[in-house]
């Protein structure tokens, strides 16, 4: 399968140096949202989807003032995965599945712009973002990304094993070649994207780890910024852990056959372009 590698999104939270591991404590750092578009004889599959056109149309209703002044998104519309479409020469309704690690505004944002798409989730994140049970979730969810009411997909966080993980294959609809792997901590659904090329297996790990030397077997580290981020934002802090010590240890194991990349680091999304 032939895979593209997006960014759908491009944010400037404060310090460089705090976020990237580099430049100035002044400078603003950057982050992104790596998005995948696969080819299917199903057609397009996006895996998740970025910040979309109604959010960028009204970003302080959709995404929340808070937010925007934390990250300080670009905001444009060239990034949203619809446009990115389209340049690559297909139509927005060849995407007919979005696959994605968590309903996270800056994940999810991009499903309205597909709404014929079938939305692909852990169960357990559906149920935490359309009944949020506490302040912080109704906070992180954003239910004006879903108003259009898509048709849902959802599945249990258990299945066959695949390399040492336990994973969900056939997703409705999909060719057994991308599979869910839980990776929950982040959100209660949080779960990783698997893709087989062919030539070798892509993990979308989403929001499991920031960092891109957080994998790395040799000496796993994070920046002090997005340590602590991470630990401000995660709903299970000992599964977070757990499944960031996986991954590494899949790296080390499999790692001439698993490219392992997160969801908002700068570094392995040119890597992987």
């Amino acid at each position: 399968m032939r895979v593209h590698h997006l960014n759908c999104a491009t944010m400037r939270p404060a310090s460089r140096r705090l976020i990237n591991g580099t430049g100035g404590l002044f400078e603003p750092g950057l982050l992104v949202c790596h998005c995948l578009l696969v080819e299917t004889e199903q057609g397009l599959v996006l895996i998740d989807s970025g910040i979309g056109s109604a959010d960028i149309r009204d970003p302080v209703a959709a995404l929340g003032e808070q937010w925007l002044r934390r990250t300080r998104p670009r905001l444009e519309l060239d990034e949203t995965a619809v446009r990115q479409v389209a340049r690559l020469g297909y139509r927005p309704q060849d995407v007919r599945h979005i696959v994605l690690t968590h309903l996270h505004r800056d994940h999810a944002g991009g499903i309205s712009d597909f709404p014929w798409a079938t939305v692909h989730v852990l169960a357990s994140e559906h149920e935490a973002a359309l009944h949020p049970g506490t302040p912080a979730q109704r906070l992180r969810y954003r239910p004006s990304q879903w108003a259009h009411q898509p048709t849902w997909a959802t599945y249990a966080n258990t299945g066959e094993r695949w390399f040492g993980f336990d994973a969900v294959r056939q997703l409705d609809g999909l060719p057994p070649e991308i599979l869910l792997v839980p990776l929950p901590g982040h959100s209660p659904g949080h779960t990783g994207v698997a893709v087989d090329t062919g030539a070798r297996w892509l993990l979308h790990a989403g929001d499991a780890y920031f960092f891109h030397r957080e994998t790395d077997p040799e000496g796993p580290r994070s920046t002090l910024g997005l340590r602590l981020f991470q630990r401000k934002v995660q709903v299970d802090g000992s599964a977070r852990r757990h499944n960031q010590v996986r991954l590494l240890q899949l790296r080390a194991a499999h790692g001439e056959r698993i490219d392992i990349f997160s969801a908002h680091d700068p570094v392995e999304l040119e890597r992987h372009r």
